[in-house]
């Protein structure tokens, strides 16, 4: 029996969530940073697993972005995006972090995502 692909892929990338989501939990004191990375956009959000609430979250689709970047797809705008997002965690006096780099393989604009919050400070 041929399954749809579509669907195949569906699957096989929600078990890839799960098996991820067994093994990282964010706390009050460690809050986790979830990356989403589509086609054209760059979405993060920061966490706290155990009351269920997004702490605060950056994108590649906001003013305070657009102002410094034109381009949303490269490596240099993934870059500034975690100089934002570290700066707001610095704001809520978060030092420490896990990061969820979700389905996404580490390289390329999520590995330089990470870096940048890494170099602006954070722990993780």
């Amino acid at each position: 029996m041929v399954k749809d692909k579509v669907t195949l892929k569906k699957k096989a990338k929600s078990r890839i969530r799960k098996r991820i989501r067994k093994k990282l939990k964010g706390t009050s004191e460690r809050p986790r940073v979830f990356i989403f990375k589509s086609n054209k956009y760059i979405y993060s959000q920061v966490i706290n697993d155990e009351e269920g609430v997004v702490l605060t979250a950056a994108s590649t689709l906001e003013k305070e972005f657009r102002e410094k970047n034109k381009n949303t797809k490269s490596v240099e705008a993934s870059k500034s995006l975690g100089e934002i997002l570290a700066k707001r965690l610095k704001q809520k006096k978060i030092e420490s972090v896990i990061f969820d780099r979700g389905i996404s393989p580490y390289h390329g604009r999520i590995k330089a995502l990470a870096e940048a919050m890494r170099k602006a400070g954070l722990i993780f």
